[in-house]
């Protein structure tokens, strides 16, 4: 998503000089290079500096410009937490940080560059939107929001490189703060975002040798949510998968169960999340996630059990 994300930048860029990327160290990933040798007055690295960035990004909003803070996920919403909160979120102001690398994807580079709770996290703090798209499609649509109608804090959560297609025949439209139906089904439904909705699509496709229907949807905007969307879903299903790259604690799950709760849904509701701990080890992003309890044969089973 990353090279996505410096497409669609550059793209937007040629019919919008109001547009500045700040990057903290890391602007020779994702191509963002091309944005900078096109915009050079418009493009900063701060270095090591996260502080910095969310405060500068602050300013130049306030002068009327779209900024995307734009840094590995785990940098560009915990070190400077302080800043997001005062400069950016207590003033409602516009500007976009871009978590690139979300959830466990930097599995080979250990505990301190994963996100496994940044969306609780971000969820906490008052103005401040969440956006995360399940593939490259979703993130171009979700970069023009931002640009084009957004008009307060933003989190965008992305992945990194090599994500699939899966929103190109979706049913619905992308619209911001609207759950998407991404595949038609009946039986049961998954719900998910970001690059791990793939998992959905893996089994979905393996269920129908048991002639299971798997309707699924990207809930791309996770605050706010979409509890009308929600409600429309638990009328429709019975039997609703989560499948999340995130600690089963303030993510899609705790969203989904308590909103469930308040509305009495007397339908089964099984969610696949990151456990509530550390895991001090390194690996491959399946390795990780297979250490989570979150993997494809598993949720399959689960799935059997759950129909029965």
């Amino acid at each position: 998503m990353r090279n996505t994300f410096a497409d669609e930048i550059y793209l937007q860029s040629i019919k919008n000089k109001n547009i500045y990327v700040l990057v903290a160290d890391i602007s020779p990933a994702g191509k963002i290079n091309k944005f900078q040798k096109k915009n050079p007055n418009n493009f900063y690295n701060v270095g090591v500096s996260e502080q910095t960035m969310i405060g500068a990004s602050a300013g130049l909003a306030m002068e009327g410009k779209k900024v995307f803070a734009y840094t590995i996920s785990t940098f560009s919403l915990y070190r400077p937490f302080e800043m997001i909160r005062v400069d950016l979120c207590y003033q409602n102001l516009p500007v976009t940080i871009v978590g690139m690398g979300a959830g466990t994807i930097y599995s080979n580079l250990g505990g301190t560059h994963l996100t496994q709770e940044d969306i609780s996290v971000a969820r906490s703090v008052p103005n401040l939107n969440i956006i995360a798209p399940c593939d490259p499609l979703e993130l171009r649509e979700a970069i023009k929001f931002c640009i084009n109608k957004s008009k307060a804090p933003v989190y965008l959560r992305i992945g990194k490189t090599g994500e699939k297609i899966f929103s190109d025949k979706a049913i619905d439209k992308w619209k911001f703060g609207q759950l998407r139906k991404v595949k038609k089904g009946s039986d049961l439904c998954f719900l998910s975002f970001g690059p791990i909705i793939s998992k959905a699509f893996t089994i979905s496709e393996k269920l129908k040798s048991k002639k299971i229907s798997t309707e699924i949807y990207s809930c791309h905007t996770l605050k706010p949510f979409d509890y009308v969307g929600l409600n429309k879903v638990f009328k429709k299903f019975k039997r609703i998968i989560i499948v999340e790259d995130h600690s089963k604690i303030g993510g899609l799950a705790s969203i989904v169960k308590q909103h469930a709760f308040e509305k009495n849904f007397r339908g089964k509701i099984t969610s696949f999340s990151l456990k509530d701990k550390f895991l001090n080890c390194f690996g491959s992003q399946e390795d990780l996630l297979n250490l989570h309890g979150i993997n494809n044969e598993k949720i399959y089973k689960s799935i059997i059990n759950f129909v029965k």
